[in-house]
Order: C-alpha cells, then structure tokens, then sequence
C-alpha cells in the first residue's frame, strides 16, 4: 500500500542503510579474511571490492523497491518475477541463512567471553553452549515484548558503535603497532592461487557489507526518491567502508598482518594493547553484548517474515499465532530460535557457518537482484513518473549478480559439501511448495 506521505529524507535514508549494513562481523571477519589472503593487498582489496559490490547491490534493490513498493519484500517480489515456488523456496533458505548468520554471530560472541568463564583447553567445548544460551536468552526477551526487545536493542547498539571508535582510535597510539615484518608464501602468489585466495577473502568481507538488500522495503517511504535513494545509499556505504577499512588497518597496524591471521578474539587483544589485561576483559564484555545487538534483531525481525508468508497462506496459520500485548509472535519466534540452535549443533565453528551463510546468500543475491531485468520489462508504464532508476543499467545490476556467482562459486570450490547441501535444501524447499499447495487443495 502506498504511503499517502513519504517520510524519509537523505539524513534519515543514509542512517539506516549505515544501521542494516555494520553488524558484528567486523569483530571477527577481518581475521577470516586475512587468514584467506595471500597477502595484505588481496585483504584489503577484498573490504574495497566488497564495498563497491555493496553499493552495485544497494542502488539496485532500491530500484526493485520503487517499482514494486510491497510489503513482505523479497517474497512477493520473488513471487510477481518468477515462481510462487521459487518464491517459497529462496525465501526459506534466506531464512536458514538468517539463522546461521544469527548463529554465527553468537558464536563471535561465545569466542570473546569463553576465555573469561572457563580455562582455555575447555574453551572450544564451551563456545557453541555459551552461543546457545545467548539465544535462549534473547528469545526470552523478545518473548517479553516488542518494547522491551527494542530497548534493549538501543543499548546494544550504543555499545557497538563505542567499540568501534575504540578500535579505530589504536592508530593514534604508534607506541603499539606491530613491528613484525609481513611474510607472503610464494607458493600463493601465482594467478591462480591470488584468484581463489581474493574469492575467499571476498567470502567474509560480504558477510560483513551484508544488510542493504532491506532497502527494497524503502522505496515508497522516500521524499524525492529519484535524487534521495541514490545518494542516502551511496552516503551510506561510504561511510560504511571508511569504518571497515579503518577497524581492518587498525587490526593490520596494532596485531599484524600475519598474526591477524591465527589470532582469536582480535578486538579485545587491540583493547589489551591499548589499556592492558583489564582493557581486554572490559573490551571482551562490552563486545560481547554489542555482538548480541545482532542475534536480537534478528529474532525481533525474521519472525515477521515468517508471519508474512503464513499470510499468504504458504506457512500453516500458526505461525500468525501472536501474543497482542505483548505483540509478539510466539510460534514463529519460537520456531526460528529453534532453527537457530539446530544449526549450532550440525556447524559449531563459525568457519562453517560463515561458508553456509554465503552460498546461500549468494543464490538469494543474484536471483532477487535479476528481477530486475524482469521488472523493468513489466513495470515499462511507471518510466517517467518519479521512480528512481539505476543509472549505469545494466552494467551494476550484472556486476553485482557475476561478483556474488563468483564467491558462490569459489565456496562450492573450495567446501563442495556444504554447496551441495545448500542446492539441496534450496531444491527440498522449492519442492515442498508444490506439496504444501497440493494438500492445501
């Protein structure tokens, strides 16, 4: 439904592309993202590339989003340009994503404040569990209620954004910065092996830009969207890669391009450097809760999809099961927690989780972005009247639909496994629709 005033000026449309996109991943991705580059070029070249990817992707959801301005987003989309089918079964891996990009992110979590509860040789034992209380935890307080979630997720937030000024203000104090010399295995400089160690890197550093897709729920909020998507998503991710390469040189200056590489818990070790053992235990607290800003927004959002699609009569009707007090979605909340705790147990190493997470985004990504081309043939009546159009179409649309083949590529070469289970759940799902509709009948 259109909204009869459009309410989001560039301040406020440049705010919350700059709230989706800085999570938690940057307190430990730079390490997976060293760790896969052949040398400091790759590394940073990876946070670059994947910046650039993120803007292509962001100007391109927000003209999806002027055109087909709908609520419940990637469903309905995926459902007007394909296939109900498809709709259902993309939509259901996004979710599984979600919840591995939650469980991920708990485990980032667990990794800071296990060595505080627990001696070292345990603490690979305790992550996972530690992970797994931290959702039942904020399971607990979404159950609570949407205005309880919501200030707690401020609070959280608040933190977060200290702690990365904390990281970036170590490049004022030299007297800390490694001194180590960079080592660079010849045997990974080759064209070939710099290739996959750039696909690699660009793995992790896409976990991180991840969240601008949302901006296709935007479109018919924005005052002047013609002038005012464009420049609040290029705002946005501008400063957003600013952040990330000054957090990534801060890492790269005070630990050292080689040891961020094996390092666990980067962030609280910058905050040891900087104030001591008690600045690491202080830092590792505070990074634990602002990574728990993270695994609440999720399990304040993705319950509404979920809601969203049992309205649309693709979910039985007990995931609109909703406590009207406290306007919460107890089934479906409750169903995606779970979801969440059983990916813990099949991948309890962030490594894993991460892989996942992006193969299946990476179907999600280029699928979702290629409506594009779909709507643009349907939607040829709305050229003129105001929406906004992506300039440099269609070159940034492919740019970012090849870049996000070419990491789903590289995961399937590299971890062919876990490729092969994501096409399998994804052609589970899609199946299952097929099923559901024929019982339904």
């Amino acid at each position: 439904m259109q909204s009869a005033r459009p309410q989001l000026r560039l301040f406020s449309l440049t705010m919350i592309v700059i709230g989706l996109v800085i999570g938690t991943g940057i307190f430990r991705t730079s390490r997976d993202a060293a760790e896969a580059a052949a040398t400091p070029a790759v590394f940073f070249g990876a946070w670059l590339a994947g910046g650039l990817i993120a803007i292509c992707g962001a100007l391109t959801y927000a003209e999806i989003g002027s055109r087909y301005p709908v609520t419940g987003g990637y469903y309905k989309i995926f459902s007007y340009a394909y296939h109900p089918s498809l709709a259902f079964g993309i939509n259901c891996i996004i979710l599984i994503s979600n919840a591995a990009s939650l469980s991920g992110v708990a485990l980032i979590g667990s990794e800071y404040i296990a060595p505080l509860l627990v001696q070292a040789d345990q603490v690979e034992f305790w992550k996972p569990l530690l992970a797994i209380a931290a959702i039942v935890l904020f399971y607990g307080v979404n159950l609570m209620g949407l205005r309880m979630s919501s200030r707690t997720q401020n609070v959280l937030m608040l933190i977060k954004i200290g702690m990365l000024l904390l990281l970036i203000s170590a490049l004022f104090f030299p007297e800390i910065h490694s001194t180590a010399p960079v080592v660079v295995d010849a045997e990974k400089t080759s064209a070939a092996a710099l290739l996959l160690s750039f696909g690699v890197a660009l793995k992790a550093t896409s976990f991180t830009y991840g969240g601008y897709q949302q901006t296709i729920n935007f479109g018919e909020e924005v005052e002047q969207p013609r002038q005012t998507i464009p420049r609040g998503i290029f705002l946005g991710i501008v400063v957003v890669i600013v952040l990330y390469l000054l957090v990534s040189y801060s890492y790269y200056k005070v630990i050292g391009f080689n040891e961020l590489r094996h390092t666990n818990g980067i962030a609280s070790l910058v905050a040891e450097k900087m104030f001591g053992a008690p600045g690491r235990y202080g830092a590792s607290i505070l990074l634990f809760l602002a990574v728990l800003a993270y695994v609440n927004v999720l399990l304040l959002s993705n319950p509404r999809v979920m809601y969203a699609m049992s309205m649309d009569g693709i979910l039985p009707a007990a995931f609109r099961r909703k406590d009207e007090k406290r306007d919460v979605l107890t089934v479906s909340l409750t169903v995606f927690a779970a979801i969440c705790v059983v990916v813990l147990f099949f991948a309890d190493r962030f490594e894993k989780i991460l892989s996942f997470t992006i193969f299946l985004d990476s179907i999600g990504m280029a699928t979702s972005a290629a409506t594009l081309f779909i709507l643009r043939r349907r939607t040829r009546h709305l050229d003129g009247t105001g929406i906004y159009r992506i300039k440099l179409y269609p070159l940034l649309p492919l740019l970012f639909i090849l870049s996000y083949l070419f990491v789903g590529t590289m995961i399937a070469v590299k971890e062919p496994a876990l490729a092969l289970t994501g096409t399998t759940v994804l052609a589970a799902f899609t199946g299952l629709y097929f099923l559901i509709r024929r019982t339904t009948k």
